[in-house]
């Protein structure tokens, strides 16, 4: 029988748990009403399961209020539907965005598509180590500005941004804050009402939940125009026959969380720091990001002189790893958002050298370790195979923490 790859591409997606699964099933089968046919039982059985799971999503959000969670098809369409809801509904009063070039392309191509609608958009540059100065905010945002999009914590470089600093600025300037929560929720408590953010998305398969299933939490009091059209669910946001088993899962993937998300959040970054110690004596290797502000489970990495995508290539009977988002990957590009932090070629040779680990509830030391042993013996096979791209040997890695 032949071994399965560790699996350590969490990032990109996780295994729904069996309570997930078990929750959802009687959903597709002998509780199969729509929540919308309110007249009998069948029906109100779906809809107060659909109240049930929207309570639990509200819950690990912080939200006091259930009804502030629309639930949609996913992340990307909760972007959507927060950046293009917010200035389609601001239209004439306000005609600018504000995001950051480290977001994921959900948030920056729908801001290139309100730029085709005629709105002015700002992409602020990070630091470093991937995180905004909330200064740049400052400076950027104006009167004239409707929404304000930064990402919770980066999908590729784990990197935590300061959102109540920037929360702060945008409310001074009149304008909404939206952040893309998604790796973030389920990892780290996202609590809405300590971050002042206005608009939060978010989705199940990221925490141990189904596919095709997300939400976007509203304060009460923001206003939306909606993109879809039709019998009014989802306060008439999101109109649309709702995904009763999704739901459904999403909700149980929400109390699973909350159940579990310090003592897990604490395990796996033991792991992480072990699995860094470890890569950290292969010469010449950079972490990406900060490792002070970042999610538990994260860590990227820049190997000297390697191509990331050969480096993953090499090793994918042994793990199951990644050069940076799923959406964009095996582009052979390498990462934008590790080209961000570095100006130049060096910012490029580094983008295109970085292989992303994503650690889970599957994870353990062993794994870890065993990783770690093939990752070194790869990159060096690699620099043999190809020496003169690699010109140093110090035996050193360099740690970029601010």
């Amino acid at each position: 029988m032949t071994t399965r790859p560790i699996y350590m591409d969490h990032n990109a997606t996780t295994p729904a748990l069996p309570e997930v699964v078990s929750a959802m099933l009687p959903y597709f089968t002998e509780e199969f009403g729509n929540p919308s046919s309110a007249t009998h039982a069948y029906g109100r059985k779906a809809a107060e399961a659909v109240a049930a799971a929207r309570e639990a999503v509200a819950r690990l959000l912080g939200a006091d209020r259930p009804e502030e969670v629309i639930f949609t098809a996913g992340a990307t369409e909760s972007d959507n539907l927060a950046l293009l809801g917010v200035c389609r509904r601001l239209r004439g009063r306000a005609n600018h965005v504000v995001t950051c070039a480290t977001e994921h392309e959900a948030v920056l191509e729908t801001c290139m598509a309100l730029a085709e609608e005629g709105f002015e958009t700002t992409v602020l540059p990070v630091g470093s180590d991937g995180r905004l100065d909330p200064d740049r905010v400052r400076e950027a945002v104006a009167r004239r500005t409707a929404i304000v999009s930064v990402m919770m914590a980066n999908n590729e470089i784990g990197t935590i941004q300061p959102l109540s600093a920037i929360a702060d600025i945008c409310h001074e300037a009149g304008a909404l804050l939206h952040t893309d929560a998604v790796q973030a929720f389920g990892r780290i408590p996202v609590d809405v009402a300590r971050l002042g953010v206005d608009l939060v998305s978010v989705t199940a398969h990221k925490m141990y939940g189904p596919k095709g299933i997300g939400a976007l939490w509203m304060r009460r009091g923001v206003e939306l125009a909606p993109m879809l059209h039709g019998g009014g669910q989802e306060g008439k946001l999101r109109s649309g026959t709702l995904n009763v088993p999704a739901i459904v899962g999403f909700g149980a993937a929400a109390v699973a969380a909350a159940r579990d998300m310090q003592s897990e959040g604490a395990r796996q970054e033991a792991l992480r720091d072990r699995l860094w110690s470890k890569i950290a004596t292969v010469p010449d290797v950079t972490l990406n990001g900060s490792l002070e502000h970042r999610l538990p489970n994260n860590l990227n990495v820049a190997f000297e002189g390697i191509d990331g995508e050969a480096l993953v290539t090499l090793l994918r009977d042994v793990a199951a790893l990644s050069t940076g988002s799923a959406c964009a990957s095996g582009q052979g590009k390498g990462s934008y958002v590790v080209r961000a932090l570095s100006e130049g070629p060096a910012g490029e040779a580094r983008a295109r050298s970085s292989v992303r680990f994503g650690l889970g509830r599957s994870n353990d030391e062993e794994q870890v370790d065993r990783v770690a042993r093939h990752i070194a013996e790869a990159v060096s096979r690699l620099r043999a195979m190809a020496p003169a791209m690699h010109g140093s040997t110090d035996n050193t890695s360099r740690e970029e923490v601010h």
